[in-house]
């Protein structure tokens, strides 16, 4: 089980920043775009694989915060509201660009997140650093073929850490209805990674 870092403590109880935000502090605003822009960012890379649009969506998440934030109700739901806005973006976004996205790991300093919980490569020996990235690419590859309604909830539930009943809310669906779709999603992941894996074994096979 990992331990919350300082980031997920800070985020976790930043009533106090949303409610100056709420009330025009420039300053709280800017600290809650500090505390929050990382994450979303992350999520939406991981969502296409690409930085131009990551970034796009992104920006548009926080420009959308800025204007709707003073009608944001209840406070204790900021997270679930913020992802929700982030995942319309990406939507809408992958709708413009008619791709489907892609999912990798965003490894390009010490605080990007770790996905599937595969191992931290920081110590390793060159071996088994090729080992797991090989396993990392298998991995993410085959999450690339789930449907957009399990990619969604995996993301989300996996790499993100929320909650079901916080999943739920994002998308307007039941908490059984994320189960199912996460149920699936793994079941249909563990059949594709077999698959791939298979694949790759005879293509190197037949070089």
């Amino acid at each position: 089980m990992n331990s919350a870092t300082l980031l997920d403590i800070a985020m976790n109880h930043s009533e106090k920043i949303i409610r100056d935000a709420q009330a025009g502090d420039k300053r709280a605003f800017n600290k809650l775009v500090s505390l929050w822009y990382k994450r979303i960012y992350n999520f939406s890379y991981k969502y296409f694989n690409d930085h131009d649009l990551a970034t796009e969506a992104a920006q548009r998440t926080f420009i959308s915060l800025f204007k709707s934030l003073p009608n944001l109700q209840e406070i204790e739901k900021f997270k679930p509201w913020l992802y929700k806005i982030v995942l319309n973006f990406c939507r809408d976004e992958e709708r413009k660009a008619n791709t489907r996205s892609k999912l990798v790991i965003a490894n390009n300093d010490k605080q990007d997140y770790v996905i599937m919980n595969i191992p931290d490569t920081e110590n390793s020996e060159p071996d088994t650093l090729y080992m797991q990235n090989q396993i990392s690419e298998l991995v993410l590859n085959s999450i690339e073929k789930l449907n957009e309604e399990q990619k969604e909830v995996l993301i989300m539930k996996e790499y993100e850490g929320l909650k079901f009943r916080e999943i739920a809310e994002i998308i307007g669906i039941s908490e059984n209805t994320v189960k199912s779709r996460l149920y699936y999603g793994f079941s249909n992941l563990k059949k594709i990674i077999e698959k791939e894996r298979v694949y790759k074994e005879s293509v190197n096979y037949g070089i």
